[in-house]
């Protein structure tokens, strides 16, 4: 066996045992080394990936453990992913969060799930993977240090996290009881030779894995963990959830449904295209109610996981490509939006709607980042979130969802109201306290990076589709 298939995953564990190794060492005044560290590791791992891994396609373990550039894309977008949580944690942890070391740590950790995820070739190999990045969320969900909110948001996480792992658990038990494997490519063959319509005892496993799928990506009606946990875990938690946690799982869900359940399409393709409409409107409209930043961005969310179910409805080469692009496009653009909550929320320790107020005077740089951020996410042209928009509405249509896509379309445009009251607040309300906000230049210069990404992505999104297509090819050939 050649392990050095394995060396990206090696070295990442490497590099979160030394994060949580040298704090041991590192005296209070020099903690600020902690996210350098983390930062090269990443990086590190990431170059070693690419040197590793480009153009293989071959698995271990019996299948158990797939190499391909499927995984590859997704490995390499958590890293870069993982770079910019990172980025964006060091004035926020500074301020609000002790012991830096275990947060980092924990944080590595949760990426190796990730790319664990993406990977995996069998059902149990992908649940424990889940597990792991489960775990390691409860941890940093929890991690605040002032008032209830944050253990509060952990015990509802881990409580209704507990509950899909288990309808999981039990759906992939089903499965394998019907089936006899737990392998993709074998739970494709055995398919092939059940025929339709599929067994009942088959679909109730096949309805399991689902709903404890759509609890971790937070599809509607398995989303009330979403807004209390998005608005009690610390801000760079939360924009993690938002975006590492929906990007790994839909990974996974992509590779589950093209390369294991494609032959019983008929029969989950009406599931989830009930889902995707729940998922989209409600999301929306309850967004609209909505006065804290960080629950109305967790409506926001829920809303986009039912235009990312739209795609996988839809399953194809086409809108493969087109949920891994609106994946990538909307994570840089929610993360920007969550580094404008985190600057002002560092300056100010406030986090409502109304206190944007005056943003415009206060912080004309903040004020614009936030603004792009929100027009992204409503899909308006020259950013990101337009042209993968564009991209997947017009997959979900080719594959025959033409009024799913009307319903999207409306949804986008209720989403617009929603975002356009905060830029209300932020350009039109003046603020009670004129005085500028504290920006330090650190936090202004990876604003930028996320800015400039998002803008890139809207305007010239043409290398990023074509490794896209590559990582599609890999399952959907």
């Amino acid at each position: 066996m050649n392990y050095l298939l394995f060396a990206p995953e090696f070295t990442l564990t490497a590099v979160a045992f030394a994060v949580l190794g040298v704090d041991l060492f590192l005296p209070r005044d020099k903690k600020g080394y902690l996210p350098a560290l983390s930062v090269v590791g990443l990086i590190g791992v990431f170059v070693l990936s690419l040197r590793y891994l480009w153009g293989r396609d071959t698995d271990l373990y019996d299948g158990l453990f797939l190499i391909d550039n499927f995984s590859l894309f997704f490995k390499a977008f958590f890293l870069v992913l993982g770079v910019m949580v990172v980025l964006s944690s060091v004035d926020y942890v500074k301020k609000h969060l002790s012991r830096p070391g275990e947060y980092y740590g924990i944080l590595i950790f949760s990426i190796l799930a990730m790319m664990l995820m993406a990977a995996s070739g069998e059902l149990l190999t992908a649940y424990i993977s889940l597990e792991l990045l489960s775990f390691s969320l409860y941890v940093l969900v929890s991690y605040g240090r002032h008032g209830l909110k944050p253990s509060e948001a952990g015990v509802k996480y881990i409580l209704l996290g507990a509950f899909a792992s288990a309808l999981l658990l039990y759906g992939i038990s089903q499965v394998y009881g019907m089936l006899g494997t737990t392998r993709f490519d074998e739970i494709h063959a055995a398919l092939l030779l059940e025929g339709t319509p599929l067994n009942p005892a088959v679909l109730v496993g096949l309805v399991l894995i689902i709903a404890g799928l759509g609890f971790k990506v937070a599809v509607v009606p398995f989303h009330m963990w979403a807004p209390d946990v998005y608005e009690g875990a610390p801000t760079p938690v939360t924009a993690y959830l938002a975006v590492g946690s929906k990007a790994a799982a839909f990974a996974l869900i992509l590779r589950l449904f093209s390369q294991a359940f494609m032959p019983a399409f008929d029969d989950w393709q009406i599931i989830l295209v009930i889902l995707a409409a729940l998922t989209m409107t409600v999301g929306n409209l309850v967004a609209m109610a909505q006065q804290n930043i960080k629950r109305m961005l967790a409506y926001s969310s829920i809303g986009q996981v039912g235009y990312l179910l739209m795609g996988v409805a839809a399953l194809s080469p086409l809108a493969s490509n087109g949920v891994i692009l609106h994946l990538v496009g909307y994570g840089g653009t929610n993360l920007l939006a969550f580094m404008c909550v985190i600057v002002f929320y560092n300056a100010t320790n406030k986090e409502e709607i109304a206190d944007f107020a005056g943003l415009a005077d206060r912080s004309p740089f903040v004020a614009m980042a936030m603004s792009a951020a929100l027009l992204s996410l409503a899909g308006l042209p020259f950013f990101a979130g337009f042209t993968t928009k564009f991209y997947l509405f017009t997959a979900a249509a080719d594959g025959g969802l033409l009024w799913l896509v009307g319903l999207a379309i409306t949804n986008s445009l209720i989403s617009l109201y929603y975002y356009m009251m905060v830029m209300k607040q932020m350009y039109m309300v003046p603020a009670d306290d004129n005085t500028p906000l504290n920006v330090s230049m650190f936090s202004c210069g990876v604003l930028g990076m996320l800015l400039a990404g998002v803008i890139i992505i809207g305007v010239y999104p043409g290398p990023l589709v074509n490794a896209i297509q590559a990582a599609t090819k890999a399952i959907l050939p």
